[in-house]
């Protein structure tokens, strides 16, 4: 699932983030990685290394931020040309609809986009959240 100001139906501005939610059985090995530097401590990519594993496949950058929101862990970070990119990890529980989360009734309903689904679950919260 994407959020972003172009989906909410707003331009998208030079100063926009990349918000993407990842919702997995086992968030743990995205919550870790390893820093260029060799260790697995985060502070070592926080304070200027850029990562191996799934984050440096995706060429993320640096990692600038660790925050635990409720269900899911954001993990943002800053590409060379200076985009924010923030991934939201957590467990399916995060789209349960019984009842929906205010914090995540707000990100689905100001037009976030899902962009896998193979078991619907997203479909199912957006049906809840969105008029």
């Amino acid at each position: 699932m994407r959020d972003e100001a172009y989906g909410r139906g707003g331009a998208a501005r030079p100063d926009s983030d990349v918000d993407v939610v990842l919702l997995t059985a086992d968030p743990a090995p995205y919550l870790t990685g390893t820093a260029e530097s060799g260790t697995d401590e985060p502070d070592a990519a926080e304070s200027g290394g850029t990562w191996t594993g799934w984050a440096g496949e995706l060429g993320l950058g640096r990692l600038v931020r660790t925050r635990a929101w409720g269900p899911v862990t954001e993990r943002r970070y800053i590409l060379v040309p200076g985009l924010e990119v923030e991934f939201g990890i957590g467990g399916p529980g995060w789209a349960r609809t019984d009842p929906v989360d205010p914090g995540t009734r707000r990100v689905v309903a100001e037009g976030a986009r899902t962009l896998y689904d193979p078991r619907r679950v997203l479909a199912e919260l957006v049906r809840h959240c969105r008029p």
